[in-house]
């Protein structure tokens, strides 16, 4: 049994609000001056700054569910609405033919076939992707696009909507014979909205030996690290207390693999990789990966995911110690991530900017046998 996490962050569109900005010294004053002024006391003068610097700071900016959306197919636009059964070309409603910003924006080709390529390359019979933006994308990446590269398509793919409502929902894909049993949403943090959900697939082998996969998907704020923390750890509580319910109830084949947006070092992750006995496949002595090239692959980066193989861990895959100690092979694929700086590791070499990578998020896999 093959298993893979890709966090792909997106197939075809993405939300506009997720695409990474650089942000200014300008951006960095005003940020700076606004968080004096909140410590400071309530006066015309200090309100009427704070009300500049949240227009400038986008704060009054909302983004609600989009009624236009650009769709892959021929770079149509397609509307929907309340009163719209299906989605529409603009065609089929007006004779308009203009220009609109829309709410998404549509990836690189190249990028989205780089998706394919690390997907194919580790080639797992079990396949969780984080951050796809729908279920129609989903179809027309697993038959039209894998099959450009020699995988073969998924025979059965899951996706489940989240409340987030930014494109960024949970799949579950499945072939040589690996069936879905059963799918469970777990609310795993309510003190957000949206909520957060934890997704628990109970999938059966050929063999007839049944796995427990839970999808996890932590919070991640770059702004107020505080909260994130306190968010995070909160959710890594909920799945640890989850995943010991099934232990409880006989469950040995447990996996749960995600996003979980922190490093291992980090405390927000303890309740689930110190006070479980979870295992990491990254600490698996069957785990490989190219190490990063010149003098970097003797280096080790806190939060890295081992000396020479130094990007900041965020994505894991991690096993119940009978799934840990039938590990056959493992490893990651970051050939589809793009190195800003030192330091470098090899890259397919049709990848010729950042816009082309496959994603920032590397694929990680592991073998198990007897299973």
């Amino acid at each position: 049994m093959k298993i893979a996490t890709f966090n792909v962050q997106n197939l075809f569109h993405r939300d506009r609000s997720l695409i990474q900005k650089t942000t200014g010294k300008c951006v960095s004053d005003w940020i700076a001056e606004f968080d004096s002024l909140l410590k400071k006391e309530k006066c015309p003068s200090n309100t009427e700054r704070l009300k500049e610097l949240s227009f400038l700071l986008g704060f009054d900016k909302t983004f609600q569910n989009p009624y236009v959306v650009m769709r892959k197919k021929a770079g149509e636009l397609y509307l929907k609405g309340m009163n719209c059964s299906k989605e529409l070309k603009s065609g089929e409603l007006t004779d308009w033919n203009g220009w609109i910003k829309v709410q998404t924006v549509t990836i690189d080709p190249e990028a989205t076939n780089h998706k394919a390529i690390v997907i194919s390359e580790i080639d797992p019979d079990i396949l969780v992707l984080q951050e796809v933006e729908d279920r129609m994308s989903l179809d027309e990446f697993n038959n039209n696009i894998l099959p450009k590269f020699n995988c073969g398509t998924f025979s059965e793919c899951f996706l489940t909507p989240n409340s987030e409502g930014k494109g960024r929902e949970q799949a579950l894909l499945l072939k040589n014979g690996y069936q879905l049993e059963s799918i469970k949403i777990h609310t795993i943090d309510e003190t957000e909205t949206p909520t957060q959900e934890l997704l628990e697939y109970e999938i059966q082998t050929p063999k007839g030996i049944n796995i427990h996969l839970l999808s996890a998907y932590f919070y991640e704020n770059k702004l107020d690290k505080e909260k994130a923390f306190e968010i995070r750890k909160n959710q890594a509580y909920q799945v640890s207390v989850i995943y010991k319910l099934l232990q409880m109830q006989g469950r040995t084949n447990i996996v749960i693999a995600g996003t979980l947006n922190a490093p291992s070092y980090c405390n927000s992750l303890a309740p689930l990789l110190q006070e479980t006995d979870l295992k990491d496949i990254s600490k698996n002595k069957t785990f490989n990966v190219a190490i990063d090239e010149g003098k970097d692959g003797t280096y080790y980066r806190l939060g890295a995911y081992r000396m020479g193989v130094n990007i900041k861990q965020k994505d894991y895959l991690l096993l119940s110690p009978i799934l840990f100690s039938k590990v056959k092979s493992s490893g990651l694929n970051r050939k589809g991530v793009w190195p800003e700086k030192r330091p470098n590791w090899r890259i397919y070499s049709s990848i010729l900017n950042k816009e082309q990578a496959a994603s920032l998020h590397p694929g990680v896999y592991g073998t198990i046998i007897k299973i």
